[in-house]
Formats: C-alpha cells, structure tokens, sequence
C-alpha cells in the first residue's frame, strides 16, 4: 500500500435481516483514497452507497453484519480491531456529515454542546478550549455571529445553517477523511452550490479526503477527482471524474448520464430519459450480472455469470463483458 494511500477497503460485504431472509446491501466493495483526494460514491437509491459509508465507522443498523478482507486507515491496519478500534476512528480521524442534519443533531441540545462534546470526547482538554475551536469552525463554515449561534438548538438554525454545523462538528477533531453522506439533499439550488464550494474549499484548505456519497452526477462533476458507481449492492465502474462523465463504459453509467436533463438533448416538454425495469431483489441476488434485465446491451453470457470487476484502461475499472465501445474513451 502507497504511503500517500489515504483508505484501503477490500471485499466489503453488508448483510441485513429481513422478514424474507438475509439481503445483501453492500456485495464485494472495494474503495482506496489518496490523502487530499475526493471519491464520489454514486448510484440510484437502494444501491449500497450510504451502506458501504456506515460500516466503515461501525454504525450499520441494528442486526445487520459486515466483513470485509482489508481495513487499512492512513497506513495502519483496522481489521480486526472492533468496536472500540472503530470508535477511536468515528468522530477523530473520520468525520461524518450526515445525510439530514434535523435528525442527526440531538433536538434537546445546543449545537455548543454537541460540537464541544466531540471534541473533548476525543482530544480532551478544557471545555472553554472545545469552545473556542467551535468559534472558529462555525466562523470558517460561514455562520456568522458564531459565539451567540453555540447556545442556539438545531430548530432554531434553517437546514443550510444545520449543514453548515454538521461540517463543522466533523471537523472538531481535525479529522484525515471526511465522508459526505448525500450533504446537498433537501436543500435547494444556491444553497446546494454553497455547501459543495465548501467541502472543497475545506478539503484544499485541512488537506482531508473526501467520500461524496450522492445519487447526482451532477454533484460530483463538481467536487470529485474520481467516481465509483454502485449498482445493485456492487461497484459497477470506476474511473477518473472527466473520464467517466466524457465516456462512460458501465451501460449504467451510460443511463444514469442519460437521465439528466440537457436542454442541447431534451426539448420542452417532452419526457425525460430513464432507465427501464427496476433493481432485482438483493434477499436472492441473480448469479449473473445484475443490470442484465435492464439492459440494452445484454448478451447471452451476461446472464450466465456474474462478471468480475475488471481493468479497463489506467485508473479505470468496470464490471461488464459488452461495455460501451471503447472508442468513446479519450
């Protein structure tokens, strides 16, 4: 593993009970990020990408199960290590900001509080240090008045203010990751934009990675330097951002860029583009490929067997034996 590896995953699998049976969410999943680097995790809802995020800090739901053949966090081996390794991680080396700040701040607290908590949680030290660290993080996050905002309680703040306290709070313990759990959900178009410039401005300023979990390849275009896409539980391609968006192999990939919407490509009024079918069931995942049934490019043996995850090129990778012609690559 390169000294300047950053996260080495190998092999996740998350397994969830169900009245019908076991489902497999998250299916071989293998992630690496360089130090400073942004990877945005993308795919439609349901397909493993909140999943793949909540296992690395140990907070999958209730009964549900994860294994995976390699941990390594900034050079050192987390395998192994259980929930107490993991928690030393969660909150200190990773931060997290979640998908709904309304619920993922304690209601009956101020944020105050619940930043400095983290902080002294992890690094100790006097509460008036934890709160003049919040000051800063709350200023550099772009909330203003941000002394008098540590005794105010999350209902009090609008969702883009709670946002911005979410960043914050991530980024009490000086983390060297921050994963962005669909950050831009809920809020709207400016405020979406002003979120994403602050992640990366934060990312070139702290020197952290980043994980850009989203269902919108629009949203990564703007933030991340590579992409894997996630399908039905597996990561289906993966590649350098521009390379994916200019050329896209995976006929996932292909649908999902299809489904924006392009004034130069869809008139007004008329529909837009989708993907038919739907997501096979993940209780009984298909010994073939997964979009097979979705597909316009099926062939025979893609529903004979599953297909690897393969290279495809430098940097690239994809899990399909009728890809797009490769013509289409630069």
């Amino acid at each position: 593993m390169s000294a300047l590896t950053l996260l080495d995953v190998d092999n996740l699998c998350v397994t969830l009970p169900t009245a019908s049976g076991p489902l497999s969410a998250v299916r071989g999943v293998s992630l690496s990020l360089r130090r400073g680097e942004t990877l945005g995790i993308v795919g439609e809802s349901g397909c493993g990408k909140s999943m793949t995020a909540l296992s690395l800090l140990n907070l999958l739901p209730s009964g549900a199960k994860a294994t995976m053949s390699r941990y390594a966090f900034d050079g050192e081996t987390v395998t192994g290590r259980g929930k107490r390794g993991i928690r030393n991680l969660r909150g200190n080396r990773i931060g997290m900001i979640f998908q709904e700040p309304m619920t993922a701040l304690n209601p009956v607290f101020p944020i105050g509080s619940q930043l400095t908590a983290v902080y002294r949680r992890h690094k100790g030290g006097s509460e008036a240090a934890a709160r003049e660290r919040a000051v800063m993080l709350l200023e550099r996050v772009g909330i203003s008045n941000a002394a008098a905002r540590l005794a105010q309680f999350p209902h009090q703040l609008s969702g883009g203010l709670r946002q911005r306290v979410m960043i914050a709070m991530a980024l009490m313990c000086e983390p060297s990751l921050i994963i962005a759990d669909e950050p831009t959900t809920a809020l709207d178009v400016t405020i979406q934009m002003q979120i994403l410039k602050l992640l990366a401005d934060i990312k070139t300023a702290f020197g952290t990675g980043l994980i850009l979990i989203t269902h919108d390849l629009g949203v990564v275009s703007h933030v991340a330097d590579k992409i894997a896409v996630m399908y039905a539980g597996e990561v289906v391609e993966t590649g350098r951002t521009a390379e994916i968006l200019a050329a896209p192999r995976h006929p996932y990939t292909v649908g999902l860029l299809g489904s924006l919407p392009d004034p130069s490509r869809t008139a007004p009024g008329a529909p837009l583009a989708t993907i038919p079918g739907t997501v096979p069931s993940l209780i009984d995942p298909p010994d073939a490929c997964a979009f097979a049934d979705r597909c316009a490019r099926v062939l025979p043996r893609c529903t004979a067997a599953a297909p690897a995850l393969r290279q495809d090129g430098p940097g690239r990778s994809i899990r399909c034996v009728n890809p797009e012609p490769a013509a289409w690559v630069a």
